[in-house]
């Protein structure tokens, strides 16, 4: 079947791609790349990949390119699943033969809300779906593709047999060349990141067990399924040679410096080094001194860490399986080493209270990461954080939970008996106001853009969407 694989149209500046934590309009405007739709094109030949929201596209242009295919898969997710389905429906009032599939977490924690609530969707992928997509595109009936659910002709909703986890990683085709054959890369930015930068998986799955992470507790999985260390090298390799305008690779895996994996790690990086790569990873604040060293000598330019909290009886609460003294060391360690380090809290955690929220900005000042993400604590439905907020009441059940308000702009939904949402929502101001309008940290800045005119003016740009997101946010 001729195949479209589409992250429909949304909000402006929704970061569409960015699944395993949270969705919705950035601080400063950004994309990630859509992996998760990629991996599945590369199985399917002669497929196109489509992001309407960074090609900028409106409804009615992205409805002009999708009417021209047979088969239409479209990433959701629940901030973006009212707009994406009524754009299912857009569509197939258009063309009323085009089968529309959609994939995503959101969809495969409820199958059947997903499917009631448009007429429009033939059927949702749960579990991993890149062979499920395969097989669909190959022409195979719905009754015969496992891990799929559609509604029957008698209005019941069949939920086909579970898919198995795919063990074999490197079975998977890389995702770059699709990249490259499909989106404009210069329009993926990510304010830490260099540009232009391309990011991949190079393994699903986290054993971490942290309660508010949405992938690994629905697709994904808790075991670190990964792909063999020349396998990544090779991917790494294909981008050298056929994309060369590309100045670093970000490895997007959950926690790409799991402990078990270290080796690979090291074997990754050292491979990565031989072939002149700069690179960035997601982390978890408790790499060992010794692995951050090879890392560094390797390669290694920045590190995306997770603290969430300053406090160790959230960090507890939320099963993070950190303390706030082991992070401490590492941030110390990346500093000595010359690690740049993004680090992302979470405010409204289960055990937030106003004294918590000022622990943790003074404990972000103290240990003073390159930059800062401040979100809110983001209920997804499938996520135990989701359950515990509902049984104990701090969140009112509903099957459409709005993530985020009509412009995408993150909602904090999560309200406690001692603290407020309007608490919670208004601390990320604060926090960042806190953070970054120090005389140090401004020295800091400036002396970053001093060292390159491409710096001054992607800083200027991104200043400027800062303080207009802090006005919207305080108003």
């Amino acid at each position: 079947m001729k195949t479209l694989f589409l992250q429909a149209p949304s909000f402006d500046g929704f970061d569409g791609g960015a699944g395993s934590r949270y969705q919705a309009k950035r601080e400063i405007k950004s994309f990630w790349y859509p992996t998760w739709l990629a991996q599945p094109a590369a199985l399917v030949p002669g497929s196109r990949l489509l992001d309407a929201p960074v090609e900028e596209l409106s409804v009615e242009q992205s409805l002009d390119i999708a009417a021209d295919y047979e088969l239409v898969i479209i990433h959701t997710s629940t901030p973006s699943f009212p707009t994406d389905a009524k754009f299912a429906e857009l569509l197939k009032a258009r063309r009323p033969q085009i089968m529309i599939g959609m994939i995503g977490a959101k969809v495969a924690v409820d199958p059947s809300g997903s499917l009631s609530a448009s007429t429009a969707i033939d059927f949702v992928a749960r579990e991993e779906f890149d062979f499920t997509c395969k097989e669909i595109a190959e022409g195979r009936p719905l009754s015969e593709v496992n891990g799929i659910s559609y509604t029957l002709a008698d209005g019941k909703v069949q939920h086909n047999p579970a898919r198995a986890t795919i063990e074999d990683m490197d079975e998977l085709p890389f995702v770059a060349p699709v990249y490259q054959r499909d989106l404009k890369i210069e329009r993926y930015f990510i304010g830490y990141l260099k540009h232009p930068y391309v990011s991949i998986y190079t393994g699903r799955g986290c054993r971490s067990k942290c309660t508010f992470c949405l992938w690994p507790q629905t697709v994904g999985g808790h075991r670190y399924r990964v792909r063999s260390a020349a396998n990544v090298i090779a991917e790494a390799k294909w981008i050298k040679d056929n994309m060369p305008e590309v100045k670093e690779l970000m490895f997007d895996d959950d926690t790409f410096t799991d402990s078990s994996q270290m080796e690979r790690v090291h074997d990754i990086a050292r491979g990565l080094h031989a072939l002149g790569w700069t690179w960035s990873c997601n982390a978890k604040a408790n790499v060992p001194f010794e692995s951050l060293k090879i890392m560094k000598d390797n390669g290694l330019r920045l590190l995306l860490v997770g603290y969430e909290s300053g406090d160790d009886q959230i960090l507890h609460n939320i099963k993070k399986g950190l303390r706030t003294d082991i992070a401490r060391t590492f941030t110390e360690h990346c500093r000595k080493l010359g690690i740049q380090v993004h680090g992302t809290f979470i405010l409204g955690l289960p055990g937030e209270t106003k004294e918590t929220i000022a622990k943790t900005i003074a404990f972000a000042k103290e240990i003073n990461p390159h930059t800062v993400q401040v979100s809110l604590a983001a209920p997804y439905p499938g996520t135990r954080m989701y359950k515990e907020a509902v049984e104990n009441g701090w969140l009112e059940p509903n099957r459409d939970v709005n993530l985020v308000n009509d412009k995408g702009v993150q909602l904090a939904l999560i309200t406690y008996p001692h603290l407020s949402r309007e608490d919670i929502f208004h601390g990320v101001e604060t926090f960042y106001r806190s953070f970054y309008f120090r005389p140090s940290k401004i020295w800091e800045i400036v002396r970053e853009m001093l060292g390159s005119w491409e710096m001054t003016k992607r800083r200027l740009r991104e200043g400027v969407e800062f303080m207009r997101f802090l006005r919207a946010h305080e108003a």
